[in-house]
């Protein structure tokens, strides 16, 4: 076993992770321009930078949140603190400087309080922070550091086992609420172009977009090289390896039995309850706690995802929803390697999209058929079966959406899409064994 990532790709990383904060700097700068409001983050430094007499730039008051954060950091995490963060006090030097040269770049883009300036205002804070959040989107896909902003609430979230997303909006809030006493204590008062709606809005339009960025991100990874670094492999001579094949299902399409036929007539082994066991045993939760959870982002539950914070890489975050996909996600691959199967669920085919020995299959059905199976599954009313169907399936794709960035039932995410209302199950398997064999 060895990691994926060799010292060119990490440099690569670096060098890429340098340039998003400039990126984040100056998308931060521009917002900040706009005299609507600085970021959450933002709020202290901008006001104490703004205060009569005072000699030191915002940029130098960033590198003194920013130490404060590193060492609030090692305090909670002591022992479990990693060294290799430690770089965030380099990285704090580095966005300071950032900082005081994208304001001074930006200081042009100001605006009367004309309409015709206020709808410019709104126009540049939108686009600064259109840029702050694609510089975030870009940082996070580097997957080596991170910034000290979002490493404080993340060793909160650690210490008293919270999800990230929740304890960064309280962190966000309580960064605006000091602003706001810092306004009072050294301006004498509330000033809406230090902290107004600009903040507001940018606490969840930049969350918003860092989710929308994630997936346009991806031309990075050849000029990166390599898999993240949740992905442990070895080298695998691709003649000789296993041979995997993932069913992604329509609820009530039949999916599960075949690959339980599929798996028996090629003599191989099926995984699908095996992958909750084995998140249950790694995330020390019960089998109905992850059976519960995984596959299942209701619409409610995913307005709430996306405008939660997602600023550090997944594999960083301490939330159920993420440590249950991670964890599977591991596992899968853990399986691809050591022996040749068949994986009902779990984004197999997007976890495996680049394995060379895969082929991923989509089964899906007409509603009349689907109903009349889950009728037999669940033993209700033909309403009540379709109703789960709609349900299931919706929150399945919302899953699906919230961990690769595409949709589920896009046939160019299979090698193989099959509807079992129009081919009988065993001819499905045949077809299947008949393309992998040739």
């Amino acid at each position: 076993m060895k990691s994926a990532r060799s010292g060119k790709e990490l440099l690569r990383r670096y060098v890429v992770f340098i340039i998003a904060l400039f990126i984040i700097a100056f998308g931060t700068s521009l917002s900040i321009r706009a005299n609507l409001g600085s970021s959450p983050i933002s709020c202290p430094p901008y006001v104490l930078s703004l205060v009569p007499g005072t000699k030191w730039s915002m940029g130098k008051y960033v590198i003194c949140m920013h130490i404060f954060f590193i060492l609030s950091q090692i305090l909670l995490l002591r022992k479990n603190y990693h060294i290799i963060q430690l770089l965030q006090i380099v990285v704090s030097f580095i966005f300071g400087f950032y900082t005081d040269v994208t304001m001074w770049m930006t200081g042009l883009f100001m605006f009367d309080s004309s309409i015709f300036g206020y709808v410019m205002r709104c126009i540049q804070l939108c686009v600064g922070g259109g840029l702050l959040a694609y510089g975030i989107a870009i940082e996070v896909k580097c997957d080596v550091l991170t910034l000290a902003g979002e490493g404080f609430p993340l060793a909160i979230s650690k210490v008293v086992h919270a999800d990230f997303g929740k304890v960064k909006m309280f962190s966000d809030t309580g960064l605006v609420v000091i602003g706001a006493i810092l306004c009072f204590i050294f301006i004498g008062g509330w000033h809406w172009d230090m902290i107004g709606v600009g903040t507001l809005f940018s606490m969840f339009y930049v969350g918003f977009l860092i989710r929308k960025f994630s997936p346009y991100t991806k031309w990075l990874e050849p000029f990166f090289n390599a898999t993240p670094l949740t992905v442990i492999t070895t080298e695998r001579n691709i003649s000789a390896s296993p041979l995997v094949i993932t069913i992604s299902r329509e609820y009530g399409s039949g999916g599960h039995e075949v690959g339980e036929k599929l798996a028996k007539k090629l003599g191989i082994k099926l995984y699908d309850k095996y992958l909750i066991d084995k998140t249950a045993d790694e995330l020390g939760c019960s089998y109905d706690f992850v059976k519960e959870n995984e596959q299942n982002i209701s619409t409610a539950k995913l307005w709430k995802l996306i405008f939660t914070d997602k600023s550090i890489p997944m594999s960083m975050n301490p939330s159920e929803d993420d440590a249950i996909f991670v964890s599977q996600s591991r596992t899968i691959k853990k399986l691809a390697d050591n022996e040749s199967c068949v994986i009902v669920g779990r984004c197999a085919n997007w976890v495996l999209k680049d394995d060379k020995n895969s082929f991923h299959v989509f089964v899906c059905s007409d509603i009349k058929d689907a109903v009349g199976r889950v009728v037999g599954y669940i033993n209700s009313s033909p309403e009540k079966a379709k109703e789960q169907i709609l349900k299931t399936n919706k929150a399945r794709a919302n899953h699906y959406w919230q961990y690769t960035g595409g949709y589920w039932t896009d046939a160019r995410n299979y090698d193989l899409v099959v509807n079992s209302s129009k081919i009988s199950i065993d001819n499905i398997v045949e077809i299947i064994c008949n393309s992998v064999k040739k």
